[in-house]
């Protein structure tokens, strides 16, 4: 029967691409829709960022056996690649030379999906009624009817908004034009937007700490750039990481080198502080934290939202979904990945048990499945779409089997207390200085500073 079965898959990312590598793969029919011009549209709004793991994890290999016969060079495993770099030597090759390049629709934006004859109430006969996908592609409305859904459409274009109460600053929309959100790209292609200006980054993920290192960069080159760190926590010790017990060196490395900033003064940081209005001062923009009377406040040129993202759902309303109502990601993965309880940058692999829902045949990978949880990593969304492939087939048995070992993050807590890695408080113990607390702590105090503050 998986001869016969089509599978709507939507989103032309990296991890929709292997979805429909394995789906054809396994004998059946992928239909990508991706809502962008290109495959990888998501990705070309970060192409500046280099990823934290080397191109040994970001290939899937249902998608190298694809290339492998078109003649594509496997990039050099440990090297790490860009954004721009993903595209160019894997995701457009992927996309544009293999059978694949028949199966996507871009500029297809989907609206709706549903099942044909089944509004979300009607229960008998569900499971066999086909999906409907509404879509739009600049030519008019147009329906595709699948046996199966994929929903990788990620979380990119539905950022987190400024407000430490989930919703925008008061003021944040009309200020938008001093706001930018995600990672931009201060030292390249928006250089001259934050090049001598006062800039505040809020957020404690990677990208805020990627872009206060850029502009720490970048105040090296031109007078006048100044960082602040808008932290909406009390500890800024928590953003440094693994530090050398990171098995994705790149990723650990980048800790420690933030912490050392800090330790250095070289950003300015402004700890427990909770965003909740927007306003102009003086021609420059007025950040509040607490009440409008006697707020706590800092005056800059541009703020940058790294708060992270949230999944949009609104496509989705007439199916039957099982999410966590805090994480938004499906029930049995949410207590694997919520914040409130792991700072690791790992979860065990999982699939489509763990991804399904109460609707039949429909799957979030990616991204999105993670909800709000901020840890996903590319190589746990190939190893999802695997599993859903064989799934949709009806290979329980490679469906339920594990083809995947995740990298450790050296330092992982849950309910706030140290459990995995080398105890310490962050990156591990310290190596050769008895007198500091940890690796981080160490980095700093080489570096010149009086320590990562975490003692």
């Amino acid at each position: 029967m998986s001869d016969a079965k089509k599978v709507a898959i939507i989103g032309a990312g990296p991890v929709g691409l292997a979805a429909a590598a394995h789906v054809l793969e396994r004998g059946m029919s992928p239909i990508v829709l991706e809502a962008g011009p290109e495959a990888g549209h998501a990705i070309r709004q970060w192409q500046h960022v280099q990823l934290f793991s080397p191109w040994e994890y970001n290939v899937d290999k249902a998608a190298a056996r694809l290339l492998a016969p078109t003649g594509w060079n496997s990039p050099d495993p440990q090297a790490y690649p860009t954004g721009g770099e993903l595209l160019e030597g894997y995701l457009e090759p992927l996309a544009t030379r293999t059978p694949l390049r028949d199966v996507i629709r871009t500029s297809s934006r989907v609206s709706a999906i549903s099942r044909v004859g089944f509004d979300k109430a009607k229960t008998r006969g569900r499971e066999q009624a086909p999906f409907e996908i509404r879509y739009q592609n600049g030519k008019g409305p147009e329906v595709l009817r699948a046996d199966a859904v994929i929903d990788t459409s990620g979380t990119w274009f539905s950022p987190n908004p400024a407000g430490s109460n989930g919703l925008p600053a008061i003021g944040e929309r009309e200020r938008a034009d001093r706001i930018a959100y995600g990672m931009p790209d201060v030292r390249g292609g928006d250089r001259s937007r934050y090049a001598g200006k006062t800039v505040a980054v809020l957020g404690a993920g990677h990208s805020a700490v990627g872009t206060l290192i850029d502009l720490v960069q970048l105040a090296d080159e031109v007078s006048g750039t100044k960082a602040i760190w808008l932290l909406r926590g009390a500890d800024p010790a928590k953003a440094f990481g693994g530090g050398s017990n990171d098995k994705l060196a790149a990723r650990g490395e980048l800790g420690s080198h933030f912490a050392a900033l800090v330790a250095a003064g070289k950003i300015r940081v402004e700890t427990g502080f909770g965003v909740t209005h927007l306003s102009d001062s003086e021609g420059r923009l007025k950040i509040s934290a607490g009440a409008c009377c006697g707020a706590r406040s800092v005056v800059v040129d541009e703020l940058v939202v790294s708060t992270g993202f949230r999944p949009d759902f609104s496509f989705l309303s007439e199916l039957r979904l099982r999410l966590d109502p805090a994480i938004e990601a499906p029930v049995a993965l949410a207590p694997l990945i919520d914040p409130n309880e792991h700072s690791c940058g790992t979860v065990r692999p999982h699939g489509a048990r763990e991804l399904s829902h109460d609707e039949p045949g429909f799957y979030i990978a990616g991204m999105k499945s993670y909800g709000r949880a901020p840890t996903f990593l590319m190589m746990t969304g190939y190893e999802q779409a695997r599993s859903i492939a064989a799934d949709i087939a009806g290979d329980k048995k490679a469906a339920a089997r594990v083809e995947l070992v995740l990298p450790e993050t050296g330092v992982c807590t849950r309910g706030g207390v140290e459990t995995a890695g080398d105890a310490g408080c962050c990156g591990g113990p310290a190596k050769q200085d008895a007198t500091a607390c940890c690796a981080a702590d160490e980095t700093a105090r080489k570096a010149g500073g009086s320590g990562c503050g975490c003692a």
